[in-house]
């Protein structure tokens, strides 16, 4: 019987209306085929269960059993085996596609629901595929006879699935499910076609979810934690896949086999879409009310040349990474001047930035150090077009192309990704072909992209970097070290190098341990000097007492304070960088521009929201420091909940600052984080601090790991509480025992009063904990 047999005139051809209420199945075909990669993500052979139903109409035969009406099963399989087995295929999205227009073109199936599970698909888990639903108005004639490339495209009735997948974890509220991981069966299924911004049913979208992606994100996070309540556990598992893994809408299903003594399992099913999330969010904001933030008075005389970023415009629908480096001329310089230029048409926004890395040359080793980063941006430019505006940043800041190739340059702006495309001509190549190999890359573009995959090799991006730098330790391949680095008053620092000693100087008449010591603009200037040759590395100016409990003087009284010291420095060549100690931005605005580098908020921008955009216009380093109130106010905000979790209320709290400061364009390799010793934390919360600061800044699990972090415990009342010392200046060995331990834990910067004697204390420190294996 040839395919025209099957549908004889008037029982199923294409202009006959039918009501598709009938079905024909197929289930369990079993073909073999290299479809994308193997639980080991090798590209090899493997089985596929394709599964069909096939809607139409079999009145006519039924009523006749007459064979001329019958669909010939036989001939669905065979055309169905053959398409599947004589090409790869890079998912088992783009082969359900595949299959459903086949079935459509070659057997004349008005509709079709094709179904693909994938075996060998993951490690833990029973298997994985899609099941999709086609019909023939879905494509166009010519993506039908193949003429045309045919985009992947999912509806609200598509659904990407994990079937059985198997983790451990604590799970229970009896003693001895406390004490041992139990197994648990998780089956999840993924709506890549819903869209909760269109009546909650798009028509076809183009995004997909790769389900490797999401079960090593969720095993990540599930196999970490412990719960009490299954209903918790599911609840976790669709909030991670939403806010970690972008989905819009999941169902899961989890069941405890070990629940019950005399039943398979028990468990729970929820299906979860983002808005849910977003409306919790808002009703337990809304609940807990807007925390205290003591308003101040600003003159817009200071800060009408604060820039102002909105919200990305809608146009910019494209998402790519791009890769920055520079040797030549002032290299970070170069690298935030490209980043402008970027953004000057309206092409493109740059949404985040990784931290800044020196690096030694690769290929051509004889020139100067490398600055490299990475940057994510919007755009609505084709991959071609950016190219172009790359190239011609490139042009503009005197990149000259006809040197020798990987020799040195002032910029050089490579496209990395660029949505989960692949594309290559003589030109560009997308994603960029060697970005696996070069450490330079893969480094900075973690900080920004670790959980983004490579749509070519199937691995996150940390997972590339973790295995190029297991193949650099087995073949013993030094490309020398690789240095996190802050731009600061022309010289580049390494956080790695040495933990930096910021010494304070009050220009204040009330400070708690030197107020009026150093309240005239010459003593200030001297102390200054004085702090430099004691071993400071930077000298932090404040104008206004932050003690708890002290008075907030005027705006023009800060300035006239502070501003004076800072000119007088500059004018006798002091060269050490200086850091200005303000929450007011127009106070920060006029310390930059009278020749301070650095910016420390004690209030992380929640006191004056122009801090942001003065940050972002200077482009200069900047300190977002953890408190809650105000200088009156603090110390009656140290509740942190049942728990007292004050390190996880400090993560989530200088989480949202930084992201604010991201999004008003300040550079993430400026940011520095305090957790704020002292400010609205008893002296059991400021221990808990400094015990658990590796938890807070090196932590997987933190959303501050990696941001450079600064600790002021300098004569703070918690360590005269524990040394019985009331006298503040008398505080430096108690001080020094917190500085030890801050340099233990990871910071990177210390903030002290007593430099000359804390100087040996660092040295000893560093010596310690930061000597390299």
């Amino acid at each position: 019987m040839d395919h025209q047999q099957q549908h004889p005139k008037g029982a199923a051809s294409d202009a006959v209306e039918l009501p598709m209420h009938d079905k024909i199945c197929i289930r369990d075909l079993t073909v073999r085929n290299i479809i994308g990669v193997d639980a080991w993500e090798r590209s090899k052979r493997q089985p596929i269960i394709i599964n069909l139903v096939v809607y139409t109409s079999v009145s006519q035969a039924g009523d006749t059993d007459h064979l001329p009406y019958s669909i010939h099963y036989g001939i669905l399989c065979k055309t169905v085996e053959a398409h599947s087995e004589k090409t790869e295929f890079r998912s088992v999205e783009a082969l359900a596609d595949s299959i459903a227009r086949v079935v459509i073109t070659k057997c004349h199936a008005p509709k079709i629901t094709v179904r693909i599970d994938k075996p060998r698909a993951l490690l833990h888990a029973a298997s994985a595929g899609v099941e999709i639903t086609r019909q023939k108005s879905d494509y166009t004639a010519e993506q039908l006879a193949g003429t045309v490339p045919c985009p992947l495209k999912f509806n609200h009735q598509d659904v990407i699935f994990v079937k059985d997948l198997r983790l451990s974890c604590i799970i229970g509220v009896n003693p001895w499910e406390r004490e041992e991981e139990q197994v648990v069966v998780l089956n999840l299924q993924i709506y890549p076609g819903y869209d909760d911004s269109n009546d909650r049913k798009a028509d076809y979208v183009s995004s997909t979810h790769n389900y490797r992606t999401i079960v090593r994100t969720i095993t990540k996070y599930i196999e970490a934690s412990s719960y009490k309540t299954v209903e918790a556990f599911v609840t976790s598992v669709a909030r991670i896949a939403i806010e970690k893994c972008h989905v819009s809408k999941i169902t899961v299903k989890m069941e405890k086999p070990s629940a019950i003594v005399f039943a398979g399992s028990a468990g729970v099913e929820i299906t979860r879409d983002r808005a849910f999330f977003a409306n919790a969010a808002a009703n337990k904001t809304h609940t807990r009310g807007v925390s205290s933030v003591s308003s101040i008075a600003l003159n817009p005389h200071h800060l009408r040349d604060i820039p102002r970023r909105g919200p990305v415009p809608a146009h910019l629908t494209h998402e790519s990474f791009l890769a920055l480096g520079s040797n030549l001329g002032d290299s970070a310089a170069n690298l935030s001047n490209a980043l402008k230029m970027l953004e000057q048409d309206g092409h493109v926004r740059v949404v985040d930035t990784s931290f800044m890395y020196e690096t030694p040359p690769m290929y051509v080793t004889d020139q100067p150090p490398f600055l490299n980063a990475a940057c994510k941006i919007k755009t609505d430019l084709a991959p071609l077009d950016l190219l172009k505006k790359l190239k011609e940043i490139e042009a503009e800041m005197g990149r000259d192309f006809n040197t020798i190739r990987n020799g040195p340059r002032p910029i050089d702006l490579d496209i990395l990704l660029y949505d989960s495309i692949e594309y290559k001509d003589d030109t560009l190549t997308i994603p960029h072909i060697a970005m696996q190999d070069r450490e330079f890359v893969l480094r900075p573009l973690c900080d920004i992209a670790k959980d983004v995959e490579h749509p070519k090799l199937y691995r996150h991006i940390s997972q590339l970097l973790s295995q190029l730098l297991l193949k650099q330790e087995e073949n013993k391949i030094d490309d020398g070290a690789i240095h996190k680095s802050v731009p600061l008053r022309g010289k580049i620092y390494h956080w790695d190098a040495k933990t930096l000693i910021m010494g304070i100087l009050n220009t204040t008449p009330d400070s708690f341990s030197d107020g009026g010591n150093y309240s005239t603009t010459e003593s200030a200037a001297l102390r200054a000097q004085q702090l430099v040759e004691d071993g400071a590395d930077i000298i932090d100016i404040g104008g206004m007492s932050t003690r708890p409990n002290s008075e907030e003087i005027s705006e023009e009284e800060e300035l006239n304070r502070v501003v004076p010291v800072i000119k007088l420095l500059r004018s006798r060549g002091f060269e050490a960088p200086i850091s200005v100690d303000t929450f007011r931005a127009s106070v920060a605005d006029k310390a930059i521009e009278a020749g301070a580098d650095l910016i420390n908020d004690v209030s992380a921008g929640r006191r004056d929201p122009a801090m942001y955009g003065v940050m972002a216009k200077w482009n200069v380093p900047v300190c977002l420091m953890h408190m809650r109130g105000d200088s009156k106010t603090m110390m009656s905000q140290t509740d942190y909940g049942a728990k007292n979790d004050v390190v996880g209320a400090i993560a989530r709290d200088l989480h949202k600052s930084v992201q604010r400061a991201i999004a008003a364009g300040v550079h993430r390799w400026n940011i520095i984080v305090d957790p704020g010793v002292g400010f609205a934390k008893d002296s059991e919360q400021s221990l808990q601090v400094l015990r658990r600061l590796p938890e807070l800044i090196h932590s997987e699990s933190s959303q501050l790991i990696g941001y450079p972090c600064l600790v002021g415990p300098s004569r703070k009342a918690f360590i005269g509480q524990l040394t019985q010392q009331a006298d503040a200046t008398k505080r430096t060995w108690g001080t020094a025992a917190a500085c030890t331990a801050s340099v233990a834990g990871g910071a990177s910067i210390v903030r002290v009063h007593d430099v000359k004697e804390i100087r040996d204390v660092i040295k000893v420190s560093d010596a310690i904990w930061r000597v390299k294996a």
